[in-house]
């Protein structure tokens, strides 16, 4: 699990204006269309099971479930018009709803 310079400056301005923080837990759940989604959300300190990946200076906190399903996933931040976001190069996705909203494996 990798973040872009991009994802990782967004992450970091994130967890500076927040005031506290020591990365980002990216999840998969099940959910949507698909099947499975993305979670991200703000970690203050970790699980004993999770597995911790730095990249650009960010941690990457990984629950050992969603590991098998992230495994060589690259998170970017990009704006696309008026839209911004993470977007997600997985490896291991097969397809994805039309909305975008959730994938397969």
């Amino acid at each position: 699990m990798t973040l872009t310079s991009a994802a990782a400056t967004h992450v970091a301005s994130f967890l500076a204006n927040r005031g506290k923080g020591d990365g980002v837990r990216v999840a998969v759940k099940t959910s949507g269309c698909s099947g499975l989604a993305y979670v991200l959300e703000f970690v203050d300190g970790a699980d004993s099971a999770d597995q911790v990946f730095e990249s650009h200076g960010v941690k990457i906190y990984v629950d050992p479930k969603s590991l098998v399903y992230l495994d060589g996933t690259e998170m970017d931040f990009v704006k696309e018009g008026l839209n911004e976001g993470f977007k997600f190069t997985n490896p291991n996705q097969k397809g994805e709803c039309g909305c975008g909203e959730s994938f397969t494996i």
